[in-house]
């Protein structure tokens, strides 16, 4: 197995001895087409739950890419949302520690560094123990889809960090 290694930034120019390998959004994607003053009126959120103009409703969860020749793997934390009565039942047993059945929906979150990611059709797995659900991406042509089906290599990871400045102020989220 290969180690992962440090990247040279984009933005400082500067070489990092750690490798990110999880990224994240605090949001849906539609939460920042919102004015900053209609935000608590249209959003209820949280860290892994949003519903937005009580109409729209969304869950957090992991996209989890290999990172070949390692044990790794890249994470995008990303939003997807459900119908309202999948919600509603994810909402009515996210404590309790039995398992849903695996739910459709759609990738809510314009992940960086590929072509536009909303809309990309998918299944949440859900898991034990209050670990964030898994996203499993419907097999199609889109870069992302395929990452996630074939894996990355770390030249990739470093690619996607350089891009991403986490060192910088310019960062995503974790």
């Amino acid at each position: 197995m290969t180690s992962l290694k440090g990247y040279t930034c984009n933005c400082c120019g500067e070489y990092h001895e750690e490798l990110p390998t999880s990224y994240g959004s605090p949001a849906p994607v539609y939460y920042y087409d919102v004015a900053p003053e209609e935000l608590n009126d249209r959003f209820e959120l949280d860290d892994d739950l949003c519903i937005m103009d009580n109409e729209h409703f969304f869950i957090r969860g992991c996209i989890e890419i290999p990172i070949t020749s390692t044990a790794e793997h890249l994470i995008w934390g990303a939003w997807v949302s459900l119908s309202e009565a999948n919600f509603n039942k994810t909402n009515a047993h996210w404590d309790k520690q039995e398992l849903l059945e695996p739910m459709i929906g759609w990738l809510s979150t314009d992940l960086p560094c590929y072509p536009d990611t909303v809309n990309l059709k998918a299944m949440v797995h859900f898991r034990p123990n209050g670990i964030r659900p898994y996203i499993e991406l419907e097999p199609t042509d889109h870069p992302l889809a395929v990452e996630y089906r074939i894996g990355v290599t770390i030249e990739r990871v470093q690619e996607i960090a350089s891009e991403l400045c986490i060192n910088s102020n310019n960062s995503i989220e974790e």
